[in-house]
């Protein structure tokens, strides 16, 4: 190829889901464009054998387009065109998966009586925070009390769609939150009751008394635990309940 591409570029086509033969004739064909199998199983060292599999995939999965002819001639879409057409089918079998992990898989892990788990888990890193954090508010029926001090960008982020999804159901969100750290404070306090403080250490969500996620820490969250202890969520909500009754009303 007469221009390089890098392994980070490779490494997407590779996780969107193209395999080493498929993301190597595409990358072919947007050096090239239009030209025939044959050429682009020299191009790219794609076995003549398996070539036309290849570039069947490629058109099946939105990546290129073909012209009848003699020869057939390929050409590259967009990668733009190419990346959005892959995220709708990406959409499509989530919304295929839902049903069965919601109405079966669920049911099984929440049987308490069949589940094994710890009281308490240790959180390890920001993506895994913000997918316990929506299933806490997701799951919440009649309370939430949330704690919000100086927060990453992506956590804050997570946190306010899900307020907002709120508004129309029966739950009363009590939202404390620190002064002067940039929150929308009229934002908030149409999705809940909300009160100011100078300093918190740390902060979390607790979800109708039964369910906490506590995060330690104050400009970044250096530990960040959910639990459904019963004592230690009755602790979380005893000193929520302390500091909302000194707080400033917004």
């Amino acid at each position: 190829m007469s221009r390089s591409v890098s392994e980070k570029a490779r490494a997407v086509l590779r996780e969107i889901g193209l395999t080493e033969y498929e993301s190597r004739a595409y990358l072919s064909l947007l050096q090239t464009g239009g030209t025939t199998a044959s050429q682009v199983s020299e191009n790219t060292e794609v076995p003549y054998s398996k070539i036309y599999e290849v570039l069947n995939l490629l058109e099946k999965k939105g990546w290129i387009e073909t012209r009848s002819g003699r020869p057939k001639l390929y050409y590259p879409k967009s990668p733009v065109e190419a990346l959005e057409a892959a995220r709708l089918r990406l959409e499509d079998r989530m919304e295929g998966w839902q049903k069965p992990v919601l109405e079966e898989l669920q049911p099984l892990y929440d049987r308490r009586e069949i589940r094994e788990k710890p009281d308490v888990w240790i959180l390890r890193g920001e993506f895994d925070a913000i997918a316990k954090l929506r299933d806490l508010v997701g799951n919440a029926e009649s309370e939430l009390m949330i704690a919000m001090p100086v927060l990453t960008e992506s956590v804050v982020s997570a946190i306010l769609p899900l307020l907002r999804s709120l508004v129309e159901s029966k739950i009363k969100p009590f939202i404390m939150v620190s002064r002067n750290q940039g929150f929308d404070v009229d934002a908030l306090s149409e999705t809940g009751e909300v009160r100011l403080r100078d300093n918190m250490f740390g902060g979390g969500v607790i979800a109708d008394g039964r369910e906490a996620i506590l995060i330690l820490g104050e400009k970044k969250p250096s530990l960040i635990i959910w639990s459904d202890h019963l004592g230690l969520v009755r602790f979380a909500k005893g000193y929520f309940q302390h500091l909302w009754d000194t707080a400033e009303k917004v």
